[in-house]
């Protein structure tokens, strides 16, 4: 493949962009401006760390768990396989087996939620918890969604969250897929060094590899 290029995979964060209910909304605005004359325009923002799209570090969900610092940057560059579970809205194992898994160490999921970062939605399709053991047999260490969640947004138990970590399995979330192809990318998706957080927000983009299912 030629001249491929990086595609970014990442939501715009925008004043107007839907947060989960009850968290921090995003908001930038100018703490000083040229035009009130000022030598530079400096911004300043605020926003829930799991805003747009982002990574979760297991300290989100288990108070003993690693931190974003502590991660290992390596899980978020290197080969990914995205594929299309969109026909579905309950997304299995018995539905992760129809696809070659083997060697894949990061995964991207597209699921039938459509790609629309100014409206949270009402109701997300099920990610079984089963789905980590059998993701885990095949060596899979990252799990990226395009869902707010892997879990719904009203759940108190975070089965999928926990079922995911207790397999090894990081999870990146608010992907923007609706316009990718299915097939074999480079990603980059790096997240910040924030010191004892529980997440942050990345820069997804992706690159087709050669010889992949991906169309040129």
């Amino acid at each position: 493949m030629k001249n491929a290029q990086w595609i970014d995979i990442s939501q715009p964060l925008t004043n107007d962009m839907a947060h989960f209910p009850g968290d921090t909304p995003y908001d930038y605005s100018l703490t000083f401006a040229k035009q009130d004359g000022g030598p530079a325009n400096v911004g300043q923002l605020t926003a829930s760390l799991h805003t747009g799209t982002h990574v979760d570090a297991p300290f989100h969900y288990d108070s003993a768990g690693e931190t974003i610092d502590q991660l290992a940057l390596d899980l978020y560059i290197g080969r990914t396989k995205i594929i299309d579970v969109s026909h579905t809205d309950n997304i299995t194992a018995d539905v992760l087996a129809a696809f070659d898994l083997e060697g894949v160490e990061r995964l991207l999921l597209h699921t039938s939620l459509p790609n629309n970062p100014k409206r949270f939605p009402k109701k997300l399709p099920e990610l079984d918890p089963g789905i980590a053991a059998y993701l885990h047999e095949k060596g899979v260490k990252l799990l990226g969604v395009d869902m707010p969640s892997v879990d719904a947004p009203d759940s108190k138990e975070l089965a999928t969250h926990h079922a995911l970590h207790d397999n090894g399995i990081y999870i990146m979330e608010n992907l923007m897929l609706d316009q990718i192809q299915p097939g074999m990318y480079e990603l980059i998706a790096l997240p910040l060094a924030l010191h004892g957080a529980d997440g942050s927000p990345v820069r997804a983009v992706v690159k087709p590899l050669k010889g992949s299912e991906y169309n040129d």
